[in-house]
This record gives structure tokens, sequence and C-alpha cells, in this order.
């Protein structure tokens, strides 16, 4: 690990381990379960894991993968069913459906991250920028972050530095992961990973109810 990532985003490092340590051992059926009577139960574990895969797949590669990775040379095969599929923001589930497989590329996604960290220095990061459609979901989620992101122009999107993006990518993966401990204490299981107490959950005003 370089000392430049380590001063950026250390937290990538122990991410998989956190995730993949949540739903060790769980059964098809404790994967499967959702409710509707929570916003943050309808998708099932197995959902919110295909998610946090699709989404790193979605930012590195289809929103600024130009400019990550020049050459086209990023080695991910597949991109359109990873990040472009016709499920809902996840990946394809015809291709990506039982646990080690939707780990892998969750793994996968996640060392992607690490190789831009490792190759990419700060001021690259902070100096090149994605457009950000920023609706009415982010008037919470903007306020979790302290720099990195511009105000909105007529249409309201803002530029995001990719510093910023990463970020983004690291606190969805934290509240996704605090909704996969919501749901399995719905079901009446234990947790396991301490969830770090950063990003979008942690916000004051986020919906944080339990079933």
């Amino acid at each position: 690990m370089t000392n430049e990532r380590a001063a950026l985003f250390p937290e990538f490092d122990d991410l998989y381990d956190l995730i993949a340590a949540e739903v060790e051992g769980m059964t098809d059926a404790e994967l499967d379960w959702s409710s509707d009577s929570y916003g943050w139960a309808e998708w099932s574990v197995r959902n919110q894991l295909s998610h946090m895969a699709s989404l790193i797949y979605r930012w590195l590669l289809l929103r600024c993968g130009d400019t990550l990775f020049a050459e086209g040379e990023s080695g991910v095969e597949d991109v359109e069913s990873l990040a472009a599929s016709p499920f809902d923001r996840r990946m394809d589930d015809d291709k990506y459906w039982e646990l080690p497989v939707v780990l892998g590329k969750l793994n996968e996604g996640i060392e992607l991250i690490r190789r831009v960290l490792s190759e990419r220095n700060a001021d690259f990061l902070r100096s090149n920028s994605v457009t950000l459609n920023a609706g009415p979901g982010w008037d919470l989620m903007l306020k979790a972050h302290p720099s990195g992101i511009g105000q909105p122009d007529e249409s309201g999107d803002r530029d995001m530095n990719l510093e910023a993006m990463l970020r983004h990518i690291y606190f969805e993966e934290t509240t996704h992961l605090f909704n996969i401990q919501r749901i399995k204490r719905a079901q009446g299981l234990p947790t396991v990973s301490e969830v770090p107490r950063v990003g979008y959950w942690a916000v004051e005003g986020w919906d944080t109810s339990e079933a």
C-alpha cells in the first residue's frame, strides 16, 4: 500500500473483509428475505450486495473510465452485465446470483479502487471530475462530504472530483452494510462487523429505523 493511498482512503483495505464477514454462512432464505414495510428492506441482502458491487463499476468505468483508464486497460470484462444490466442498479441477476459469485465481483471492484489509488495521486483525483446529477436524495448526502462537490449549475448538475467520488463509493458501501445488518436483525440474526460510523447512514436525519 502506498503512503498516498494510506493518507487518502485506507478504509478500502479492510472494506471487503467487513462485508464478507457479515454475510458469511447466511442461507439462501436469509439472503433473499425482504419486506415492503421498510424502505431499507425492500432489497434483500443479496440485492444489497449486488448493488454494492455494481455501483463501483458504474462509477469507475461508465462515468470516468476514459479518465482513469485512458487506454481502456481496466481489466474488467462484461462491463454491461456488471454496471448497466436491466436489473435496478445492480448486476445481472441471471449471471451474478450465487453469494460467492456476487462477493467475488465485489472484491474485484474494491481491488480496482485500490489499484486506482495506487496509480493516481491526490492532485490527479482532485483536479479531475465527473458530473453529479444530485437529485433530492442528495440533500442529506451532501452533508457527509467535506469537500470535492461543487455548487449546482442552472440544470442542477454539480461537479464532483474523483476524490469525492471515491469517498461517495465508500459512503455507499458503509450505508448498505448498515442496511444488511438491519435486515439481519429483522430476521433475528446476529450481526458480526462493526460498521464504520461514517457515510450517509451517519448523517443526522437519515432513516436509521429498525424493524
